[in-house]
Parts: structure tokens; sequence; C-alpha cells
């Protein structure tokens, strides 16, 4: 199995659950960062937000993201919108996201009926996986998720 397969194994199961990243953006030249839910899959994060929140605006207005987890992972990627959550080209992934998020997802917090509630995807292009136990051998991975390398 090569390294990248391996950072991407480590990406899985640490993120391919619900699991608090946080996410930065620019508002204007200053950043912002906030928490939120996400799910991991096939090179991106998963997050159901508000169409009008400050962080889709800036992701409107500039779609460079910075994300971060305590679970020994950081990235760079491209913030998009892919509308709202109720949408058919949405279903699948909204699937998984209400089962990654069941503990949570249904008590108020989301009003999917609300057509602003969408899909944030955040296409990852850059992010370093630190392994302390070295699981499958290496304990720093720096992945080109674009270019599927890691050095």
């Amino acid at each position: 199995m090569s390294k990248y397969d391996n950072a991407i194994k480590l990406m899985i199961e640490r993120f391919g659950k619900d699991n608090p990243i946080s996410i930065a953006t620019m508002n204007g030249k200053r950043p912002a960062v906030r928490a939120v839910d996400a799910y991991y899959e096939e090179g991106a994060f998963y997050v159901v937000t508000y169409t009008l929140s400050n962080k889709m605006k800036q992701i409107k207005a500039n779609p460079d993201v910075a994300v971060c987890s305590i679970e020994w992972f950081n990235g760079e990627g491209i913030g998009e919108n892919l509308g709202w959550v109720k949408e058919e080209k949405n279903a699948v992934m909204m699937a998984k996201l209400r089962n990654a998020f069941a503990s949570w997802y249904s008590n108020g917090h989301v009003n999917e009926d609300d057509k602003n509630t969408c899909l944030l995807r955040i296409r990852l292009t850059k992010g370093v996986i630190t392994d302390h136990e070295k699981k499958y051998g290496d304990w720093l991975y720096v992945v080109d998720f674009e270019n599927k390398t890691v050095e």
C-alpha cells in the first residue's frame, strides 16, 4: 500500500464520521475562524450550514479556505456551496450526513425546509496528517489531494 493510500486510510478513520473541524475564511483582509461539524469522504469535508452565514458569504467572495482538527490534521482547500440540502443532486451525501450527525441533527439545529440550508463541500488541495502512533509506518504525511501524492 502506498503512503498516499495510508494517508487516506487515516483520513477516513478519523473523519469519516461526525468530527469537529475549524474552518478559516477571509473577511476582507482579516481571517475568520469557526468550528463546525464535518464529515470526510473522497478528498473533501462536507458541512451542513446556512447560505446567508458569514462563512458562506466569505467563501463566495474568496473560496480559498484552511481547515484544522484536533485529530492532528490541517489543510487547505476550496469551499463550494453545493446548494440546498434537499436538492436531488445532494441526496446521497445528505443521507450520509444525516446518519453521521444523527446524535444532534434533528434536535432543532437544522431546518432542511429553509432553502438557505446548504451543503458546503471543502475540496481539499493540500494537507498534513500527523500519526504519532505510526499506525501505517509513517508519523507525518504531507498530502497533495489533487495529484494524490504524499511527500
